[in-house]
């Protein structure tokens, strides 16, 4: 499946906020891209600020609109608040709980590593960065790839926050998937209900 692969401060300037990890140039320049950006400053209409809420949090997850509608009708079919289901199901996809456990220090270089079969779930290799974990699974490196540089120097660096969900084993550069996280565990500056909305209509 496709995916973007442009410019990533581009991308973080329109929202606004550094949507892909901290940002030097953001820091600096937090005007929205183009020759007009500094003095762009139209009023979004409700349709509008929905579609973006949208689009954020498709370049978050790096998915595009086609997978990123089957988990909103995956959610939707499910019991209870549509916006916060979609956002775990998009949590416990495999790329982003490699990215979570620290062992890829982007979403995109955990894709790749699940891509690449670097990364087993339960014992078993698992190339699919979509596939969706549960309570219970365990997500490890592959032993013959534990000296990986992109994987070790990650695992060194500063970690974020351990997350309340998630259990991780440095020995054995294994995590363990706890339970599906609440809303309140999830970071990311997401208005779910905005996309749910905009489904919807």
């Amino acid at each position: 499946m496709a995916r973007y692969t442009g410019p990533r401060t581009k991308i973080s300037r329109r929202f606004g906020e550094p949507i892909y990890g901290p940002d030097k140039v953001l820091d600096r320049r937090k005007n929205p891209p183009g020759q007009h950006g500094a003095n762009r400053r139209r009023k979004l209409s409700e349709y509008g600020v929905q579609l973006r809420e949208k689009q954020k949090a498709k370049y978050i997850y790096g998915m595009l609109e086609r997978q990123f509608h089957l988990f909103f009708e995956r959610a939707k079919a499910r019991h209870g608040k549509t916006g916060d289901i979609l956002l775990q199901l998009c949590e416990t996809r495999l790329d982003n709980i490699v990215y979570r456990l620290g062992i890829a220090p982007t979403r995109a270089a955990a894709r790749q590593l699940v891509s690449h079969r670097h990364i087993t779930v339960d014992g078993k290799v698992c190339n699919i960065p979509s596939y969706t974990l549960k309570p219970g699974q365990t997500v490890a490196v592959r032993e013959k790839d534990r000296t990986m540089g992109v994987i070790v120097d990650s695992i060194k660096s500063p970690r974020t926050a351990a997350q309340s969900w998630l259990q991780w084993d440095e020995p054995n550069m294994a995590g363990t998937l706890l339970s599906v996280p609440e809303r309140a565990e999830i970071p990311e500056n997401i208005d779910a209900q905005l996309i749910v909305e905009l489904y919807s209509r």
